[in-house]
């Protein structure tokens, strides 16, 4: 009887310390990566809860006789119900694919040595994470579309003096511009510019 409590105990020791290593890595991933580079705020909240559930579901299932494919399936089934009415970008997606990956790795995974095969793998992922965000970042154009009278800096010959104008015009600094319309009668265009946060 003993022994069964003491094996229950650090069993939930096991998990608690799962959890709080869990944690800090989504609050990485979630505040310090994704918050950082989307500052969209309306995700934070069910991001953290995903890979809490997620994380606490899964070390349970030790406890029940459930295949852990199984119980991913329905975890994506769960995801795809919640997630399909609203139109989200592939790269949300892509972070709540990567806070259930996570929430599962570090509830599961025996990678041994125990602590730093934890370490090891989690860094890869959230250095992987924000690697890309850095260089997505770099090559990444912002726009807006404006209302522009000269019109006869259209011309390709003048797209040095159209992008300078435009920066000046704008404040930015424009990189390219698409021609969304021309009217003539008018004498404007209405221009696409792309410029660098």
């Amino acid at each position: 009887m003993f022994f069964n409590n003491l094996a229950t105990e650090v069993s939930l020791l096991s998990i608690l310390v799962r959890f709080t290593f869990n944690l800090a890595v989504l609050f990485i991933l979630i505040f310090l990566i994704y918050y950082r580079y989307s500052k969209k705020e309306e995700y934070l909240f069910s991001y953290m809860l995903i890979g809490v559930v997620i994380f606490l579901i899964t070390s349970l299932l030790n406890t029940v006789n459930i295949q852990l494919g199984l119980a991913l399936g329905l975890f994506a089934v769960f995801a795809i119900l919640r997630f399909r009415t609203v139109n989200y970008s592939v790269k949300d997606m892509t972070y709540v694919f990567t806070v259930i990956g996570i929430s599962v790795i570090n509830s599961q995974a025996n990678i041994p040595p125990p602590l730093v095969g934890a370490i090891i793998v989690n860094s890869l992922i959230l250095a992987t994470t924000f690697g890309l965000e850095i260089f997505l970042q770099k090559k990444s154009l912002s726009s807006f579309t404006i209302n522009y009278r000269k019109t006869e800096l259209l011309k390709p010959a003048m797209k040095t003096e159209l992008l300078r104008d435009l920066s000046d015009i704008t404040g930015r600094s424009i990189v390219r511009v698409t021609i969304k319309e021309i009217d003539t009668g008018k004498g404007s265009a209405e221009l696409e510019v792309f410029f660098r946060e």
